[in-house]
């Protein structure tokens, strides 16, 4: 229960900024969140894809977003990035369904994907849009709920 309550303190804190971070071992194909077909988008070519991942714990943070994105390493590898709320924490729920896209040459790619966020003063979850964007000349992810 202790464990409980410090991510909660945590998701509900103004300074757990989403996080972008190097894929781990929570990256793995078999937190790739099913459907497959239905969580899983390729962009750029197929270049660039967007994975949403469910880890099952903790259960009010357990979905991320896996970026697989130029630039390529010297093997031709993609490099993996993860986004998530706040250090390992996801969020309690994110589906590509209504999932947005755009375009601009000075920014990059970026993406709107509904996610559902822990909201302390209802013990509830809210819906949000995690806006990602990604500079794939140099491979900086940024991300941002609103």
């Amino acid at each position: 229960m202790k464990e409980f309550l410090v991510v909660m303190a945590l998701m509900a804190s103004p300074v757990a900024a989403q996080e972008v971070r190097d894929c781990d071992e929570l990256a793995s194909v078999a937190a790739v969140s099913e459907p497959w077909e239905a969580q899983t988008r390729t962009f750029a070519g197929n270049r660039v894809r967007l994975v949403v991942i469910d880890t099952l714990e903790p259960a009010a943070a357990a979905f991320q977003l896996v970026v697989l994105s130029p630039p390529f390493d010297e093997l031709g590898a993609r490099q993996c990035k993860m986004v998530g709320s706040s250090g390992t924490l996801g969020f309690g729920g994110m589906t590509l369904e209504g999932l947005t896209s755009a375009y601009d040459p000075a920014r990059g790619l970026t993406w709107g994907v509904t996610v559902q966020s822990y909201d302390p003063a209802t013990g509830g979850f809210r819906a949000q849009v995690l806006d990602v964007t990604l500079n794939q000349s140099t491979g900086a992810i940024t991300a941002a709920l609103r």
